[in-house]
C-alpha cells in the first residue's frame, strides 16, 4: 500500500489508543423511572470515580426528592456516594420525582454532587 494512504490510518489509531477519561455518563448504566402514584422513582446504580455526596437532582417538572428509607422514608440534604450508589425500591436510598409521566418518555436528570460535579443523565419511564 502506498505511505500516503498508511499515514492517516496509523494517526487515527494511535488516537483511538489515547482516548479519553471516561465521563460521568459512561461510568453510569441505564436508568429509568418506574412510575408510582403521583410520579416516577428513579432506578438504577450511579457511579463515582471516589467518594462523594449526591446534593441535588433536578428533572424538567422540578428538583426531585432525596429520601434515606432506614427504617422508614425521610428526606435529606444529601446522599452517599461510596463510589456505587443503589436507588430503587429495594434500597436505603430513593430518588422521586413529582408530576405526570408517560411509559417510554425519556426524561433529562441533572445530578448535583459535593465536589461541585455536575451530571446530565437521561432515564427513561418504565412501569
Amino acid at each position: 500500500m502506498n505511505a500516503r494512504f498508511l499515514w492517516p490510518r496509523a494517526a487515527l489509531a494511535a488516537l483511538l489508543c489515547v482516548g479519553t477519561a471516561p465521563s460521568a455518563q459512561a461510568l453510569s448504566p441505564t436508568l429509568t423511572l418506574k412510575l408510582t402514584h403521583g410520579g416516577a422513582l428513579l432506578s438504577g446504580a450511579l457511579r463515582v470515580a471516589r467518594a462523594d455526596e449526591l446534593t441535588g437532582v433536578w428533572s424538567s417538572v422540578g428538583r426531585a426528592r432525596m429520601l434515606r428509607c432506614t427504617p422508614r422514608c425521610e428526606v435529606v440534604e444529601m446522599l452517599p456516594v461510596p463510589g456505587v450508589l443503589n436507588l430503587g425500591t429495594g434500597s436505603s436510598y430513593r430518588v422521586v420525582l413529582g408530576g405526570t409521566f408517560k411509559v417510554g418518555q425519556k426524561v433529562s436528570l441533572v445530578l448535583r454532587y459535593r465536589n461541585t460535579q455536575i451530571t446530565n443523565l437521561m432515564a427513561t419511564v418504565a412501569r
